[in-house]
């Protein structure tokens, strides 16, 4: 894979949105393998996967552009779909159908907003599929329209965050910077919501059902961090972050919420979790769900992958803690800066994101009159704990 290819891969890697789209697709469809796709003049390459069939391809895997059909879809910008290959007088003896073996292949090219190719969105399957006759092509043309938006806004978000590494401290970059992601992240949120919205009014089974709420639960939520962030910006990174403080009978839910959520998108990680009574506990409900998210984002990231996370959330004498652990190891010179944003451990692996979750859970921390603070020994790993008064 060359040097372009693997940077178009890391783009969409880092666009969270992907995956949801790829499986609303799958659901709508019944097509079983779904994918976005990198094409240039000679090469296809798998950027995101969906393969419930066992296909094999994976991400970063490429193949020869004469054996597919997106050479035809990258000449003329046109979608295609074909219902049932082996009687479709166009492709019944094309070599891709052949060589993959499906019958049922929808795609739809991305174009970038100034009409250059970027690839393609797809989904096949080996059984037949009604798919001309559904609504499924404009939905996954809304979808290609959304996801190059957010591939120009992450090429731009990684050219400010480059200029920011020698900027670090300029307040106006910073602002440009979160309102741009907060504004380009709207749309296609709002695309996963109203999907999910469709399969729920289209799904009878209740584990599908199921599955559709929780797309849509977590479209929800990730819209209203947007929000969030964009307010954060507004206040010009100075002013705190504005909290409404109440009785939350409801914050183990909320807490118990954001590990599923987690565990979702991380199926692999063993997150452990101890959460006592809160029903006396005041505090911003969502704000407090919110630093949770980030702190667990932060361990299965810079956590021991084979370790697990352990979650407590208890009242003790008269003052509500909330710790997430992990057996990573901050380094001492790393201690003084964690907290401050743009903030990235030397040397870590380039991941999503621009490093502000830590800096906004310390905002969050401090905008409820409470602490957030971090304990790192090789002996007990790392230790992030917010506390604040039961009642405030």
């Amino acid at each position: 894979m060359g040097q372009t290819a693997a940077a178009d891969v890391a783009t969409i890697s880092r666009i969270s949105a992907v995956p949801a789209i790829l499986q609303v697709i799958s659901e709508l469809t019944g097509l079983r393998f779904a994918a976005v796709a990198r094409v240039i003049e000679n090469t296809w390459t798998a950027c995101a996967v969906l393969d419930r069939l066992g296909f094999g391809l994976q991400v970063g895997d490429e193949l020869d552009l004469v054996s597919t059909l997106s050479n035809e879809i990258r000449q003329g910008h046109h979608s295609m779909v074909i219902d049932k290959a082996s009687e479709d007088p166009l492709y019944r003896n094309h070599l891709m159908p052949q060589t993959y073996q499906f019958e049922s292949y929808i795609a739809v090219p991305i174009l970038r907003t100034d009409g250059r190719f970027f690839g393609t969105i797809c989904a096949l399957d080996p059984d037949p599929a009604p798919l001309k006759s559904s609504t499924i092509l404009s939905t996954m043309e809304s979808f290609a329209r959304m996801l190059a938006l957010q591939i120009e806004a992450d090429e731009n978000l990684q050219r400010t965050e480059a200029a920011l590494i020698k900027e670090r401290q300029t307040a106006e970059l910073r602002e440009q910077f979160i309102a741009v992601l907060g504004h380009d992240l709207r749309n296609p949120l709002f695309a996963i919501s109203a999907g999910a919205e469709m399969l729920l009014r289209k799904l009878s089974d209740p584990a599908n059902e199921q599955r559709a709420r929780h797309i849509l639960t977590s479209a929800r939520r990730a819209t209203k961090l947007v929000e969030d962030v964009l307010d954060f910006a507004r206040g010009s990174l100075g002013r705190g972050i504005p909290v409404n403080i109440e009785p939350c009978p409801d914050l183990a839910d909320a807490l118990r919420h954001v590990i599923s959520e987690i565990q979702s998108i991380y199926p692999k990680r063993i997150i452990q979790s101890s959460i006592g009574d809160l029903s006396n506990v005041h505090c911003d409900r969502e704000r407090v769900a919110q630093l949770l998210s980030n702190l667990l984002a932060n361990a299965v990231v810079h956590g021991d992958p084979d370790s697990p996370i352990e979650v407590s959330a208890q009242v003790e004498d008269g003052h509500f803690e909330l710790s997430v652990k992990n057996q990573g190891l901050i380094a001492e010179d790393a201690l003084p800066h964690l907290f401050q944003p743009y903030s990235k451990p030397a040397g870590a692996i380039p991941q999503a994101g621009l490093g502000l979750g830590l800096y906004i859970a310390s905002q969050i921390a401090q905008s409820h009159g409470g602490k957030l603070e971090v304990v790192s020994t090789e002996q007990q790993g790392t230790t992030f704990t917010f506390s604040l008064p039961s009642r405030t």
